[in-house]
């Protein structure tokens, strides 16, 4: 299996970076987990770097148009992709893609790992996973689950369960989860799985009723909210993270200042509070493990899609 990482030549010419205002290009609509992460980057980056950080939300075709964007970026580091599991999972869920997601991207950092979420709103009438099992088998299909993007790791890790455990929902798919929340929140939808930092708050404060969460371990965000593992689905564990890529041709020196002045963000004691507050846990992982990670995750994810048979086009 090949890298998503294409090797660089170890005499690239050094350059000044950043030599202009730097674009953090977010695959999702505003308003999620993925979008807050990129702010809270952005910001902190721009005072590090004495530079403009612009985050920019170009949602469509499951994230692939962002993307795609980035892909064709110069590979100077001005343009940077807010990513997760849908970089590798695209590329089984699409037959064409408008890039070669085997190559297109090198790993920058991997800033975050979460659980996914799965949440109800309150008039639901469901108050546990257990309840959640029950009514979807009482009412095969009835349920409309929101989907913070049709094929992303929620609707994979949902399919995983109900292939475990016998249970059928409508899925109704969102450009992102901002729009989701709010049409759950306004009562349109009944459930959604989700990263968690998108719906704490909301969870909280007693808006959304959380139910299990993914991960085979607890949140330390909502610690009183089971794993899926514990509530009713043996062994079930799914882990999303987030993070940073570059196109591929990206010179490793500029690669590793992103990665050096990332980290130092995630050190500092008020922005990690700040996210593991919201329901993620901060890793600020070295570029090369996020490129492990990227090619592990190809075969992996790929196995499960054409279990699934989840086709996008």
């Amino acid at each position: 299996m090949a890298t998503l990482a294409t090797p660089i030549l170890a005499n690239a010419p050094a350059r000044a970076f950043p030599a202009k205002p730097v674009r953090i290009i977010v695959p999702v609509a505003a308003g999620g987990s993925a979008d807050k992460l990129a702010r809270t980057l952005a910001q902190k980056l721009g005072e590090r770097w004495h530079q403009t950080v612009v985050v920019e939300n170009v949602a469509g075709a499951s994230g692939t148009i962002g993307a795609a964007q980035v892909a064709r970026a110069a590979p100077d580091g001005q343009t940077l992709l807010l990513g997760g599991e849908g970089v590798t999972l695209n590329a089984s869920l699409f037959k064409r893609l408008p890039y070669d997601p085997n190559h297109a991207f090198r790993g920058v950092i991997k800033a975050v790992v979460s659980p996914q979420v799965l949440v109800v709103r309150p008039d639901l009438g469901v108050r546990t996973f257990q309840d959640y099992l029950a009514l979807t088998r009482r009412q095969p299909g009835a349920l409309a689950l929101g989907l913070p993007g049709n094929g992303g790791i929620a609707h994979v890790a949902h399919e995983m369960l109900a292939r475990q455990l016998g249970i059928e929902v409508n899925y109704i798919p969102y450009p992102g989860g901002g729009p989701a929340t709010l049409d759950l929140l306004g009562g349109h939808i009944d459930a959604t799985l989700i990263t968690l930092a998108a719906v704490t708050d909301y969870v909280r404060t007693g808006r959304l009723t959380a139910l299990a969460v993914t991960t085979p371990y607890r949140s330390k965000a909502l610690p009183q909210v089971p794993t899926m593992a514990e509530a009713g689905a043996p062994g079930f564990a799914v882990e999303s993270w987030q993070g940073l890529l570059a196109p591929a041709a990206t010179p490793s020196e500029i690669v590793a200042q992103i990665n050096r002045d990332v980290a130092a963000v995630l050190a500092e004691p008020a922005t990690r509070q700040q996210l593991e507050e919201a329901g993620f846990v901060v890793v600020a992982s070295s570029a090369q493990a996020l490129d492990e990670t990227l090619s592990k995750d190809l075969p992996r994810y790929a196995a499960v899609i054409a279990s699934a048979g989840i086709k996008l086009n």
